[in-house]
């Protein structure tokens, strides 16, 4: 709060980091705490604790608004470390800290979380020590049944703190270029399996990261600061299928399918290769059912919404926020930061920022400027809906080429003549497949300042025979 009121970052980001911390502490400090240490000096005399629970637990409710911005928390914490260097500093200033125990702030943060949890067990524990015919144990049953209401809050939002953990855990691993770090992103398994190769019976050491909607396949890569992967491939569980196979000469074996490729892999015993199909239909599974209630969601409220005839000129029925979970135009995941919840007013549809981002007169809203969608102002105006300029070739993203390319990866990049090396992410494109595009990173959404576009006209792969590297050119009409 002293940096903020600096102006280094603005006040609003830090409260809504801390949510309402400061009135927490204040009930414990002013109020549980105080009257605890009251009664443990006068326990010869009163050995009991549950009238001061009973009278103080109610005020547990309050841990709920902590918990349910925790997710929002942990987003706005990790946007603004990654954005602003004086944030990040203060953050770590703080951190290295003796009393921080050499912890982060996200494990700190995560302690009210946790804490009436650990009031539940604690008070079971006392009520199973506590003889029936006590007279505390009246006031100490009561105080459970409040406390056990409020800890189900809480536990929904350790589970989603310890996935959270996992993924930054596996951001890293990934030398932090796959953006996976989102609260809809749910890690389910991951471990080694051997990859079958097309075209004879070989095998390849690889490593599966299996999530609720996508598969990462990824390649080991040698690390002295513990395990680091490359992700050779991104397959989306929509679509996915898995199937058993029998090979002769390798057992265990299964294969995945996805829209982006196909894999045969196998388990290094037929326990863990039922591991996996196990774990792989499961997903699918899942993943299928969401779809089909989003499906039968957009079903449903087309029966209920307003018809193109009288769109603008009767109000619409608003679908709740709390009935979708994806934008019911584009089909994009909402979350708390980047893509929050809005109301079509002409349709009623749920949708994000981008797909609302137009306004029209309403009839029966006597003809006011209201915000509506972009599927109804076309209709209410007769216009198509301008997406913006068309981009550059300098601007196509990344992960939009990586996605259908018939080649993507890191390679070592160095104009002709120059003894400088830059790592780079190059994509071939399936659709510009003579164009070699250069990025910085995979998430990356604009290419280097070289590109390599235009006919080929001669390639030379000339091998430079070392242990680790190999070099080659590849001769361009317009650069090499």
């Amino acid at each position: 709060m002293e940096e903020a009121n600096k102006g280094t970052f603005p006040l609003d980001v830090v409260k809504n980091i801390f949510s309402n911390i400061t009135s927490i502490h204040a009930f414990h400090s002013q109020f549980l705490l105080p009257d605890l240490e009251k009664r443990m000096g006068e326990w010869a005399s009163t050995p009991r604790i549950g009238d001061i629970l009973q009278k103080l637990t109610p005020f547990l409710k309050m841990y709920a608004e902590y918990v349910k911005n925790f997710d929002k928390a942990m987003e706005l914490l990790k946007q603004w470390t990654d954005r602003s260097p004086p944030f990040k500093a203060i953050i770590q200033e703080i951190q290295s800290q003796e009393i921080c125990g050499s912890l982060t702030l996200q494990h700190h943060m995560l302690e009210p979380v946790q804490r009436v949890p650990r009031y539940e067990m604690l008070l079971k524990d006392y009520l199973k020590k506590l003889p029936q015919n006590d007279p505390d144990r009246s006031d100490a049953e009561k105080s459970l049944e409040i406390i056990a209401t409020a800890a189900t809050h809480s536990n929904s939002a350790i589970r989603k703190s310890e996935n959270l953990k996992k993924l930054m855990e596996i951001y890293e691993m990934l030398g932090e270029e796959e953006d996976i770090v989102h609260p809809s992103n749910e890690f389910i398994k991951e471990g080694h399996i051997m990859k079958l190769a097309a075209r004879n019976t070989s095998t390849m050491d690889r490593y599966l990261f299996l999530f609720n909607n996508m598969l990462l396949y990824c390649v080991p890569k040698f690390s002295l600061g513990g395990p680091k992967y490359t992700v050779r491939t991104r397959i989306g569980i929509d679509g996915m299928k898995v199937v058993e196979t029998s090979n002769e000469d390798h057992p265990h074996t299964f294969q995945v399918s996805g829209k982006e490729r196909m894999l045969e892999l196998q388990a290094g015993s037929e326990q863990d290769k039922a591991g996996w199909i196990k774990a792989f239909r499961e997903t699918i599974d899942i993943f299928q059912q969401k779809n089909e209630s989003f499906k039968n969601a957009l079903k449903d409220v087309e029966e209920v919404s307003v018809s193109k005839a009288e769109l603008g000129k009767r109000a619409p029925r608003w679908i709740r926020d709390n009935e979708v979970t994806m934008c019911m135009k584009c089909r994009e995941p909402f979350n708390a930061i980047t893509r929050r919840r809005h109301h079509c007013r002409a349709c009623g549809y749920v949708v994000c920022w981008k797909c609302s981002d137009n306004k029209a007169h309403l009839e029966y809203d006597n003809y006011k400027v209201n915000k509506v969608c972009k599927d109804c102002y076309s209709i209410l105006t007769g216009e198509g809906v301008t997406e913006g300029r068309r981009k550059g070739i300098l601007e196509i993203e990344a992960a939009q080429f990586t996605d259908s390319s018939i080649m993507s990866g890191f390679l070592q990049h160095s104009e002709k003549g120059g003894k400088l090396w830059q790592r780079v992410w190059c994509v071939i494109p399936e659709k510009e497949c003579l164009v070699l595009y250069l990025y910085g990173a995979p998430q990356v959404t604009k290419t280097q300042q070289h590109i390599v576009p235009l006919t080929i006209e001669s390639t030379i792969f000339a091998a430079k025979g070392s242990r680790v590297d190999t070099n080659f050119v590849i001769s361009f009409s317009s650069r090499t």
